[in-house]
């Protein structure tokens, strides 16, 4: 009996999975909020952004700790997994992915996030650059 970690998993699965249409380099430009209310867009200035390579890695400046990993897309959901030793975003899984859902609307990119719970929803609008 073997078994392997999420990374292994994405590193199998990734060619069998893999959405070419989240390729590219995408830019936070606005976040879903709310404040006790009804939720609203709110502008993000000098947004984190990501670039989502083809080979399925990814780059990224959203944490200064460790800016690199790989992905995998499947069923609408958007797997990331950073790959620095010893770093931690505090948004893991257990399987070690931060995860989010995702859905195009024009040309953005909206990710909600599933490995954490917003208890009041969030939602992350990306521009394509």
């Amino acid at each position: 009996m073997s078994s392997c970690s999420k990374n292994e998993e994405i590193s199998e699965r990734k060619d069998l999975t893999f959405d070419h249409s989240i390729t590219g380099n995408w830019k936070l430009v606005e976040a879903y909020i709310s404040s006790g209310g009804p939720q609203y867009w709110v502008d993000i200035e000098n947004g984190e952004e990501f670039t989502f390579l083809s080979n399925g890695s990814f780059e990224s400046n959203k944490f200064s700790e460790c800016t690199t990993g790989d992905f995998l897309v499947e069923s609408k959901e958007l797997f990331l997994n950073y790959n620095c030793d010893g770093f931690t975003s505090g948004f893991e899984t257990p399987e070690g992915a931060i995860t989010y859902r995702f859905t195009f609307e024009d040309n953005y990119l909206i990710l909600t996030p599933t490995s954490v719970v917003c208890v009041e929803g969030c939602s992350y609008k990306y521009k394509r650059i």
